[in-house]
């Protein structure tokens, strides 16, 4: 059959592209805008889907998006463009002297030029059992419907490969209900895009939301059970584990078959110039399957760079030149944002800055060489990434910046702290959207030319934070910046995940208009989507119910994160971190002699004084958490709990010849009557004895500074990477006072924020006033409150702690930390 009648008026040259991805229809996207009627354009796809953005397949994978979300353009925008489109019919030849290619079922097409937009295939492990029933690659839809087929029937998941792909593959599978472990031939994940350092603090996020990992493991075979589906992976060292399904995600390979069967220079890829055209100028060729000046580029943002290039010159412009792309990556990794970009391992000539925050799961690292920026990695702020990768880019000297670059585009442009003033400082070429490739200038003219107001307009004009998505806040500043009054806000209310269509707070309105007491009652009554939940949902659902309706609910181990079941902090390295609580920084020779005695028992490696004035005990193994715990016998300080973890005090009135008010015993009161809280993160606490404020009460969730007349209680304050200054709520003239406001802003806190935000995050949400109006305003609320959270505190109990400090609970840490 010949398909190569032209469909328009009059004679138009014919162009066919192979090939029906991301980057192929970018570059027909830019073609129609440059030279609209110049070709008559035949499609061939071998997928039966139209172009869809690949970046999204995990959500759809974890069920959080289905395949009509993901499609970029679907088949009406084919037909209106007046473009032919063969869906699920793949092109086996290409007749150079014809001009002319070949499907597998006969179908034939002319082309005047062609475009091969191949992709890339997975590489699959040249092992045995590769080809076995339940062994998939994670590339395309296909791929993904067999992933959720066998997640519904099947418990163990095995996915080899521990980059972006299989890490997301991994996690998509756990919220779909599957025992999950990533095996990984590298030290640590995304070697590619991560240090060591960053990627430990990733498989530490990872490893708390239940995903098991072995690293430095090759793969020796997958077997095959009874019923020749595979049913486990042995490795070359003898071990191995079950596996219903096992994941292929060990990299891609550039797809040349096609034009090396038709005589084409390939060479790790199909080689092109710098206009983008193969050995022979009428065919052309982008994407992932193109090597260019030897490099195949595997990121969307090179490629949509390519597809300009190639459009310009399809279009007979003849200006357009492709000279390779400086590439970062940022990323929402399971929740996790990283970025990297350029030589992030740093070496030799070069000097590198770092700033590392474990606890808080922050690390950011530049590397720079004769002053200026050449690589860069961040794990969990990656909020001046764009700005840190222009700077790398541009090669701008950074000398005059280089002790306050890694506090940021803000600090170091004295902006101050609003989003808004960052978009508006942003010049028109630097980068917003990495997986698009626009720049500022770019939205800020769509926005007044086309008059846009809203995210989805924006997206729907400039394809600005529609893939990945991590762009999207600061899209929506330049959006405000430059609509101005007319700027339409997207609604900040969403779902919990993508396990359930329910907000935060009409999941809480249920559980306690219901009674529902336990997560498989309220994933029932709320109609979750996924049987078991995911690792966002479940943690938030325990903790709701147990705050909702305390002594009553079933507080469930199993949803708790790992530091919380094990009642320590896990380290980079494995190990533990044991902190024992110190009420208001205080202690006995008795408790240090104790403290030292456990830590020699036990060859605790490094004994440790914390920021919260407590004494840390590093380096513990696993299986000593119970019995230093039960040697110990003191409480535990919670450092690694959504929790109160401390009240900082200084020594106030009793000793300092400044102090006004007993700071000391303040702060001990408060800790023994709150520490038992759960709350939706962690609480710190601190109380100054005067307001030279030595306990720093500005940076914590409450803090009490003395005054002659009484107390100041302020409330708000974050001493993270992004400081927040507390607020003031109230002024107070006794200790009981300082009690029931502090305890009533607590409770308030516990009963409204969504699980995970600090305060500040709940203050910047409801706002001062309306807490001033509940606490301070209202005597009948604030009492109600506090009693409430007395309440709570009485009926709360850790009986697992109170096991494992007697020494019972050998056997049950080891379970629930396996």
């Amino acid at each position: 059959m010949d398909m190569s009648t032209p469909m328009g008026q009059g004679p138009k040259m014919k162009l066919v592209m192979v090939g029906n991805g991301m980057a192929g229809v970018r570059t027909l996207e830019e073609l129609l805008k440059l030279a609209p009627e110049l070709y008559d354009i035949t499609v061939f796809g071998a997928e039966p889907h139209p172009n869809y953005n690949r970046i999204l397949l995990s959500p759809v994978l974890a069920g959080e998006q289905t395949v009509d979300d993901i499609i970029l353009n679907g088949a009406d925008w084919y037909s209106e463009n007046g473009i032919r489109l063969h869906l699920g019919q793949k092109v086996v030849r290409i007749d150079r002297a014809a001009r002319e290619v070949e499907t597998a079922d006969g179908t034939r097409a002319r082309y005047d030029r062609l475009l091969l937009a191949t992709g890339s295939t997975p590489f699959i492990l040249p092992v045995a059992g590769a080809d076995l029933p339940g062994v998939v690659s994670f590339r395309d839809i296909a791929d993904v419907d067999a992933m959720v087929d066998a997640a519904g029937r099947y418990k163990h998941a095995v996915v080899i490969g521990g980059g972006l792909l299989g890490l997301e593959a991994a996690n998509g599978l756990m919220k779909r209900g599957m025992d999950v472990t990533v095996v990984h031939i590298g030290p640590w994940l995304m070697e590619r895009q991560l240090d060591e350092p960053a990627a430990r603090l990733l498989q530490r996020s990872l490893e708390e939301k239940g995903m098991k990992f072995l690293l430095q493991k090759h793969t020796a075979e997958l077997v095959a059970g009874a019923s020749g589906r595979v049913t486990g992976v042995r490795f070359k060292d003898g071990d191995a584990i079950p596996a219903d399904l096992v994941v292929m995600a060990v990299g891609i390979r550039p797809n040349t078959e096609l034009a090396e069967s038709a005589g084409l220079h390939c060479n790790r890829g199909i080689v092109v110039n710098d206009t983008m055209q193969t050995f022979d100028p009428r065919i052309y060729s982008i994407g992932e399957c193109v090597a260019h000046r030897g490099v195949a580029y595997g990121l969307v943002a090179p490629l949509f760079e390519q597809a300009k290039v190639c459009a310009n010159h399809l279009a007979h412009y003849g200006i357009g030149r492709y000279q390779g792309s400086a590439t970062s990556t940022k990323l929402k990794v399971t929740g996790v944002d990283l970025f990297s970009a350029g030589d992030f391992m740093g070496g030799e000539g070069t000097e590198t800055i770092l700033y590392s925050d474990p606890i808080g799961g922050v690390y950011k690292k530049l590397v720079i060489r004769d002053d200026k920026l050449v690589g860069g990695v961040m794990v969990g702020d990656t909020v001046d990434g764009a700005w840190y990768f222009s700077l790398l880019r541009d090669g701008k000297d950074i000398g005059a910046l280089r002790d306050h670059l890694m506090f940021g585009q803000d600090h170091c442009g004295n902006l101050g702290h609003q989003g808004i003033n960052r978009a508006a400082a942003m010049t028109d070429d630097m980068e917003v959207c990495g997986c698009n490739g626009i720049c500022k200038g770019d939205i800020v003219k769509a926005i007044r030319e086309k008059g846009l107001f809203t995210l989805e307009d924006v997206r729907k004009h400039t394809k600005a934070s529609s893939s990945c998505g991590s762009c999207t806040g600061l899209v929506e500043q330049i959006l405000a910046v430059t609509a101005g009054g007319d700027y339409s806000a997207a609604p900040k209310t969403k779902s919990m995940c993508g396990c359930t269509d329910h907000t935060h707070e009409a999941v809480r309105a249920a559980i306690r208009e219901h009674r529902l007491l336990t997560i498989p009652q309220a994933m029932a009554f709320l109609e979750w989507r996924t049987p078991n939940g995911c690792a966002s949902c479940r943690p938030a659902l325990n903790y709701y119910l147990i705050s909702t309706w305390p002594g009553e609910a079933e507080d469930d181990p199993q949803s708790r994160f790992i530091n919380e079941r094990a009642h320590a902090n896990i380290q980079k390295d494995g190990s533990y971190s044991v902190i024992p609580r110190m009420w208001g920084g205080q202690t006995t020779p008795a408790e240090l002699r104790r403290i030292a005695e456990v830590a020699e028992k036990y060859a605790v490696p490094s004994v440790k004084v914390t920021g919260g004035q407590r004494i840390d005990l590093l380096g513990v193994k696993k299986e000593d958490l119970p019995k230093i715990w039960a040697d110990l016998d003191m409480p535990s300080g919670h450092a690694y709990g959504k929790a109160l973890r401390t009240v900082k005090t200084c020594v106030g009135s009793e000793w300092c010849r400044f102090g006004t008010q007993d700071s000391t015993q303040m702060g001990i009161d408060l800790e023994k009557v709150f520490y038992k809280m759960w709350a939706p993160h962690k609480v710190k606490l601190a109380v100054s004895g005067c307001p030279r404020n030595c306990a720093e009460v500005a940076i914590k969730d409450v803090g009490v500074i003395g005054v002659d007349s009484g107390w100041e209680i302020y409330v708000g304050g974050n001493g993270g990477i992004k400081t927040e200054v507390a607020q003031f709520l109230v002024k107070v003239k006794t200790p009981d006072e300082v009690l029931e406001y502090s305890g009533a802003f607590l409770q308030l806190y516990r009963e409204e924020a969504r699980y995970l935000d600090r305060t500040v995050h709940y203050l910047e949400r409801v706002g001062l006033d309306y807490v001033k109006k509940k606490v301070v305003d209202d005597a009948a609320s604030r009492c109600a409150l506090y009693e409430r959270l007395l309440f709570a505190l009485s009926v709360e109990r850790d009986p697992w702690l109170e096991r494992a400090q007697e020494g019972k609970l050998k056997h049950e840490f080891e379970t629930i930390s396996a």
